[in-house]
């Protein structure tokens, strides 16, 4: 797995708010959805695997349940797309889904998942 985000612990990703924890997984997601060209395969795949590496920081120190359950299932969509899936969603369908987690997120679907 890429190691982008190696030094970052559990510890200091809890010091972002909720709407910055998005942001960083989709900015990860934006880019693999930039990236699916055949010949950008492996580029994809690490913005995949960095998004997941943030998904699980989050599930780690996240407390609301409702948002861990839907950080789960946002996450087995991911490893899905991952893997290749053929029912898998295309990265810019997994984006636009993570930005709806919060309103201050939100405000970036139209600039990024048109």
């Amino acid at each position: 797995m890429t190691v982008q985000h190696e030094g970052l612990t559990k510890e200091r990703w809890a010091e972002f708010d909720s709407a910055r924890r998005i942001l960083m997984i989709g900015n990860e997601l934006h880019r693999a959805s930039k990236w699916g060209a055949p010949e950008h395969v492996e580029r994809r795949r690490s913005a995949q695997e960095r998004a997941l590496a943030l998904i699980d920081l989050t599930v780690a120190v996240e407390t609301a349940p409702t948002f861990l359950r839907e950080l789960l299932r946002l996450r087995d969509c991911v490893a899905a797309s991952y893997i290749r899936h053929s029912d898998a969603p295309s990265d810019r369908e997994l984006l636009r889904a993570l930005l709806r987690f919060h309103p201050e997120a939100a405000t970036q679907i139209p600039h990024v998942a048109a």
